[in-house]
């Protein structure tokens, strides 16, 4: 199970890029091509391919490689990712046209100066003369001299005289030091500062930049000694700093990757740029069209997220959905160790020893380059040899263990440099940098971000009396111009409540904003007052710019609805006060009402008034403490299916914005018809109605004469919800209410009606009595029960109750085979529910399956004392004939459905046909959301609150079947992979069982079309 990767090259880059791949859960096995001594292990395995791309590429289709991954250039910039892409061969790298950037360096000069990329002054040649006039006459040092094409590395010349410039002239174009790679000459201006490279990866559109990190080119320690391909790497760079390297992004990397686009060349894979830090700025040295080697030893192992998932997605050209982390809290050093006499002549087949002493696989790796096995020893075979590599909390940690490593890990005649990082260590020990607000925790930039991209957003809202335009100290309304004589402003200010952590947890921030403009200018519409402005507060821990744009957003609609402006704002960030993802919202509108026609009209209230009541959307803002209470007790998610409207989640549903009466009452209200107007907000209808009435008044309602939408039933009926609660917590289905001078109800319900909303008559106004409730509601208790959904859930303490269907007077079990591929730990979970007499479990497992022999799973089957059978994968050529194999297994066992526990291989299409509606799996994520592999790490990226499990009938399309059941689980501060996992894992050995005995005692199933039917017959 799992992707077939090819990588094709055998130095440390490719073990590295191996190593790393193979983390993937996406990915079954990787093939190194030709490899080394180090990429046979686990995953990982050698191979030898047909050198001619175009054999290459059928091999690969015979082969059934799923992506091909590139990592010296010469393939590269001879069109290899091109013959692959033609045979329809997924390929991460450039290119040839692309990859020109680096096999030429003429073109990448060009091109830099084309598309205004800094670099340093250049003139290039064919004939020594001319490049020495050059050399001699330039006002510029001119003391750089390249070999134009492809020198493995070597064809870079920093002279320390005119004269040794000319000297590297003559050697590349008369002496043909470097063949034909050098019959074009560069002649470059020397820069001065530090190195570092810069690496990206780019799906043609989009980068993803790497940690800076810095190499050493020179042999011996204090960059003395010959050029070579890199003696070591470290990573980070602290010399690099956030502005510095912002600019390197922008102004280098990302320009580089539109250039190439607009050039006709769109650039996929990864691109380096050797960066030098002048004093006038960062400007390229060089650009190369792979990873860095020894660059790779030291970033890969810093990267946190799945590399394979960031190549596939580069390649699909949808780099954002599955940008790389990198951990930020490491230090990463590689200490380079090669053969005796390299860069010149060296021995070969010299044993190298230590490397089980002192490598662990984790923090302390080995990663080999020219390294071969002969007689069951590792032996050398290159110049490079291998790079120890240690990660640690600091670059001096990391450099003092992997000095260690190069003393253990050890060959005759070996030389490394045993300074490899000093430059950033004594530039962190002599600096001490200042405090930034940045470092605190507060963005400006971010801010600044917003700002602009909520511009646009306000500016939409402008009316009558204010342009709405953001970024000044204060916002102006000119309320004359508005069209008033003489009036009376009226504020409110509110927020929305815990219908916040819902749209927290489900991911959805575009309605909150309208829910606080409504609960503001709802309460003001009480006056009589038109809506004029709006202000809002945004309060966060860390200011995400998406989310804050898509809160505003909702809110400059709220404005559009209501007919106010959005005048201004606040946007707080205020790291320890709020947890990262966390954000609080206030609203502050002002209306105006001219002087005397002001609401309500208390005096004109009296006995006999009518109540004519609005519908609302739903919950809207008040009462999500409570619900939030009952989703989590019915053991269900915000992600869940709704089980109070058709089509939604739970979280889409109680997410519908709170109704915005402002503009489609104020007329009515204005008519001189209406004695007073009621939002129903905090409080319900028994405390918000009499806010609008006399002392001597209160109401009688009756709820039969006003339909209450199924989310209240629902609320009141899962939870249990008293009928007082319900009135003094909800709006019930009525946002508002109307008091309406008898006789004249019929007129207003028509004019109420006439703006799109619908209402009715509930009530009416009565003398108010001591001790009498100022709202009366009949049959609010009977018309709750009547709003519950037809669909009811079914616990599990009700499953378990049920009898079973009796066959011969005997109870009868239904008989599930369960496969696995190793451990199994739901099994054992399964297992352990099946047999406790306490369940009275319909499911008896009378089979377990095993396409890998000797797992723990069967064991634990064996012990249980379940027949177990293995059926190795190996040897069939097709899945169907495994599968066909499995089936006739399950076929003489009796089984009649199936779990999969852990089953490492993918179904054929024909499998899942003929086990529709009776094979479950468990997904460690609360599906829909978290598809495929990495659910945990998707979930800690995505920032959720909530993740879980989910157990789902399987269908052909991964993770998409009827869901059966789910079992939530908070994703707490801090939370890893490891530490999610664990906690899924509780729940699952829950979830799993509950599942597969609704589906053994037939209460759950899947229709014609896939679609989950629930039954609370035998």
């Amino acid at each position: 199970m799992g992707d077939k990767v090819l990588v094709l090259g055998s130095g440390g880059r490719e073990h590295v890029l191996a190593w790393k791949i193979a983390q993937s859960q996406h990915v079954g096995q990787v093939l190194v091509a030709p490899g080394n001594a180090g990429t046979t292990i686990g995953k990982i395995s050698n191979i030898d391919v047909p050198k001619a791309f175009a054999d290459l590429a059928q091999w690969c289709l015979d082969n059934k490689i799923d992506m091909v991954v590139v990592g010296p250039e010469a393939p590269l910039a001879d069109g290899v990712a091109d013959t692959l892409a033609a045979k329809g061969v997924p390929c991460f790298g450039p290119t040839a046209k692309a990859a020109r950037i680096e096999a030429s360096k003429a073109f990448s000069k060009d091109f830099m100066d084309r598309h205004n990329i800094p670099t340093a002054r250049w003139k290039q040649f064919t004939d020594a003369k001319s490049a020495s006039d050059c050399i001699n006459s330039a006002d510029f040092p001119a003391l750089v001299v390249k070999a134009s094409g492809l020198a493995a590395g070597k064809g870079v010349i920093v002279a320390g005289s005119k004269a040794d410039a000319c000297s590297a002239v003559k050697d590349i174009l008369e002496d043909h030091q470097f063949g034909t790679a050098g019959d074009v000459v560069l002649v470059e201006e020397l820069l001065e500062g530090q190195e570092c490279s810069c690496l990206a990866f780019s799906d043609g559109k989009t980068i993803a930049c790497m940690p800076p990190a810095q190499d050493h080119k020179r042999l011996l320690e204090n960059d003395e000694g010959p050029n070579t391909g890199g003696m070591g790497a470290y990573c980070p760079t602290p010399q690099v700093d956030e502005a510095i390297f912002k600019k390197i992004q922008t102004d280098i990397l990302q320009k580089t990757i539109d250039g190439m686009s607009k050039d006709g060349s769109p650039y996929i894979g990864v691109l380096y740029a050797g960066i030098m830090l002048t004093k006038d700025g960062p400007k390229v040295l060089e650009f190369n069209c792979r990873f860095g080697d020894p660059e790779a030893q030291v970033l890969l192992p810093l990267l946190k997220s799945d590399l394979y998932a960031t190549i596939m997605e580069c390649v699909n050209g949808d780099l954002q959905s599955a940008m790389p982390q990198f951990h930020t809290d490491r230090a990463a050093v590689a200490i380079v160790m090669a053969s005796g006499g390299y860069p010149g002549s060296y021995k070969k087949g010299v044993e190298i020893t230590g490397i089980d002493k002192w490598e662990n696989k984790e923090d302390k790796i080995v990663f080999h380059a020219g390294t071969a096995t002969k007689d069951g020893k590792v032996v050398t075979s290159g110049g490079r040899v291998l790079a120890v590599t240690a990660i640690a909390s600091s670059l001096s940690l990391a450099l003092a263990e992997a000095k260690k490593g190069a003393e253990v890990v050890t060959f005759p005649e070996a030389v490394y440099r045993r300074d490899i990082g000093k430059r950033a260590i004594d530039y962190l020990e002599n600096k001490r940098p200042g405090l930034s607000y940045a470092q605190c925790g507060v963005d400006i930039d971010a801010g600044n971000q917003l700002v602009q991209a909520i511009k646009p957003l306000a500016a939409s809202t402008a009316r009558q009396g204010c342009t709405a335009e953001l970024g000044g100290f204060g916002g102006m309304f000119d309320v004359k111009a508005a069209g008033y004589t003489d009036p009376i402003l009226v504020s409110g200010t509110d927020g929305v409540g815990t219908k916040l952590k819902i749209a927290q947890a489900y991911g959805k921030h575009d309605t909150v904003g309208e829910d606080l403009v409504a609960m503001c200018v709802n309460d003001i519409l009480a006056h009589g007052a038109e809506a004029l402005y709006f202000l809002d507060y945004f309060a966060c821990g860390k200011l995400d710019v998406g989310v804050a744009r898509d809160v505003v957003k909702g809110v400059a609609q709220g404005c559009k609805l209501a007919g106010c402006a959005l005048l201004g704002g606040e946007t707080a960030e205020m790291p320890g006060m709020y947890a990262s993802g966390d954000y609080d919202l206030a609203g502050f509108a002002v209306g105006a009402v001219e002087r005397g026609t002001q609401m309500p009209r208390v005096d004109a209230i009296s006995p006999g008034d009518v109540i004519v009541g609005v519908s609302s959307s739903g919950v809207h803002s008040n009462g999500f403490s409570l619900v939030r209470k009952v989703v989590e007790a019915a053991g269900l998610t915000f992600l869940s299916s709704s089980p109070f409207s058709s089509n939604q989640s739970i979280g889409e549903a109680l997410l519908t914005p709170t109704k915005i009466y402002a503009k489609t009452l104020l007329p009515v209200i204005r008519s001189g018809n209406v004695h007073a107007f009621a939002h129903i907000t905090g409080g319900g209808l028994v405390e918000n109605i009499p806010r609008v009435l006399p002392d001597s008044i209160s109401v009688k309602l009756d709820a039969n004469r006003w339909t209450i939408p199924p989310v209240f039933g629902w609320v009141a009926g899962q939870g249990g919800v008293a009928e007082a609660e319900m009135a003094k917590t909800f709006n019930c289905g009525i946002g508002a209410v109307l008091v309406v001078e008898r006789g004249k109800e019929e007129m207003i319900l028509e004019d109420v009606r006439k703006t799109g909303e619908t209402a009715w008559v509930i009530g009416s106004c009565v003398e108010s009595s001591h001790g009498q409730d100022r709202v009366a509601i009949d049959n609010l208790s009977a018309a709750l029960k009547a709003a519950q959904p037809t669909l009811k859930r079914t616990t599990q303490d009700e499953t378990a109750n049920k009898k079973m269907k009796l066959v011969n007077g005997q109870a009868h079990r239904t008989k599930v085979g369960v496969l696995i591929s190793g451990t199994g730990t739901n099994l054992q979970a399964l297992i352990n529910h099946s047999i406790d007499p306490k369940n009275n479990s319909a499911a008896e497992i009378v089979l377990v399956v095993s396409n890998i022999p000797g797992v723990k799973g069967l064991e634990r089957a064996e012990k249980a004392g379940i027949p177990t059978k293995v059926i190795s994968h190996k040897g069939y050529k097709k899945r169907e004939e495994f599968d066909r194999k499995v089936h006739e297994a399950l076929m003489e066992a009796g089984v009649e459905m199936i779990c999969l526990a852990g089953f490492m291989r993918i179904l054929s299409g024909w499998f899942v046909q003929q086990w529709t509606g009776s094979l479950l799996n468990i997904h460690p994520s609360l599906l829909p959301s978290f598809k495929g592999m990495n659910a945990h790490k998707l979930a800690l990226e995505a920032g959720v609150r909530v993740s879980g499990c989910t157990v789902h009938f399987v269908v052909e399309e991964v993770d998409a079947g009827a869901i059966v059941a789910q079992e939530a689980v908070p994703v707490k501060t801090g939370d890893t992979v490891e530490s999610l996992q664990e906690r899924v894992k509780t729940a699952e050995h829950k979830c799993y069982p509950r599942a597969m005995e609704l589906v053994a005692r037939r209460l759950v199933g899947i229709d014609s079309q896939g679609k989950l039917v629930r039954s609370d017959t035998e």
